[in-house]
């Protein structure tokens, strides 16, 4: 991690927040010893309770990326659970990302439900988000992800939801970055300034609802397997190779062509940072890699020869935008999520509230 993050900070020796964090919480999301897998086995059984009777257990966000593949592989493989996969197509899927999911459904035995985005209004959300000159341009697919992620899973009554997030792999992602994609009202703020058809079908949930509603109404629980299991990503890969058939993308998120293009090419070029740095540094604090290895890897663009313009190519027609009208785009001066209407008093007060109930949590666990 560098200065590019603007709320970095580095102690006398030079060790930086995101450090301190990971070290401070890691005892925390982090359960790998007996306790935790005592944990993770009275869930599981609760799990198979709550099935008893139903066709799932629970329902699991399947992407197609490694974090989700792996821990669909470990519910049925090591948990034995019956998880209904649901993957959500925003559009950007790449053809190997959908031979993953074939593959992953198929080899493990399970069901998949695939919730298909109407794809003008998926890309007159994604043209208005790119006209607002915000940060994170993924908001348009990750909202839409966890909302009929959601929506299904409370159809199907399941009260648990798998989730492929973990501690190892992506404890570090600065606010500025990545602003909350559960923000509706900053989504609609921004469609209702740039956008020109309305959002008719496309799957919306709003933040009281996600982080209030779902798990203290409905009694929802997100469940995060990997944290409960020691969690090499290149192990996960090569297990997932050879037993699911499963072939990587190259980077965190690159399952979606949009994703791997906006963070390889719009994010750095309009902002300045490179998000590959906080996945990388996240490996660097988990030692599943050095942090010469990480700069290495960093110092390189991520795009083979070429592969930059035709994947800008195909993002302008897609969208359809002229190669004139991206170049405006990109030209044009940044925002940040302040620029715009946003429910970020709430969201900043719940994540405040929550800083101090795991830090009760961490003392009462240490008495």
């Amino acid at each position: 991690m560098d200065t590019s993050d603007p709320d970095i900070q580095f102690d006398a020796d030079g060790v930086c927040n995101h450090c301190a964090a990971y070290d401070d919480r890691v005892s925390t999301f982090l359960r790998t010893d007996a306790s935790g897998r005592k944990e993770v086995e009275r869930i599981v059984a609760l799990m198979k309770k709550e099935g008893e009777g139903k066709d799932y257990d629970c329902a699991i966000g399947l992407s197609g990326g490694v974090d989700s593949s792996y821990a669909a592989y470990i519910a049925v493989k090591e948990f034995g659970l019956r998880p209904l996969a649901v993957h959500v197509d925003g559009g950007w899927n790449s053809e190997l990302a959908v031979k993953n999911i074939e593959n992953i459904v198929s080899k493990l035995g399970i069901d998949l439900y695939t919730e298909v985005i109407d794809w003008e209004e998926m890309k007159d959300l994604q043209v208005a988000f790119l006209k607002s000159g915000v940060a994170n341009q993924d908001v348009p697919q990750d909202h839409a992800f966890f909302a009929a992620l959601y929506r299904e899973a409370t159809r199907q009554k399941l009260r648990f939801v798998i989730s492929g997030g973990n501690f190892v792999t992506e404890a570090i992602m600065p606010f500025e970055w990545a602003y909350d994609a559960m923000d509706l009202t900053h989504l609609r703020a921004i469609h209702k300034r740039f956008g020109a058809r309305k959002l008719s079908s496309y799957p919306q949930v709003n933040p009281i609802m996600y982080y209030l509603v779902y798990p203290y109404v409905k009694r929802m629980e997100v469940v995060r397997l990997l944290n409960y299991v020691e969690y090499n990503k290149a192990q996960a890969i090569r297990t997932l190779e050879d037993e699911l058939g499963f072939r990587y993308y190259g980077g965190k998120h690159f399952e979606s062509r949009f994703t791997k293009w906006q963070q390889l090419h719009y994010r750095p070029t309009r902002f300045g940072y490179d998000e590959r740095r906080a996945y990388l540094a996240t490996l660097v604090l988990s030692g599943q890699m050095t942090r010469d290895e990480a700069l290495d890897e960093i110092s390189r663009s991520g795009f083979q020869s070429g592969e930059l313009e035709r994947e800008t190519a195909y993002v302008c027609d897609k969208l359809g935008l002229s190669r004139k009208e991206m170049d405006d785009i990109m030209a044009s001066p940044t925002k940040t999520f302040r620029d715009y209407p946003s429910q970020y008093a709430f969201l900043l007060f719940r994540i405040r509230l929550k800083r101090i109930v795991n830090r009760l949590d961490i003392q009462f666990k240490s008495k």
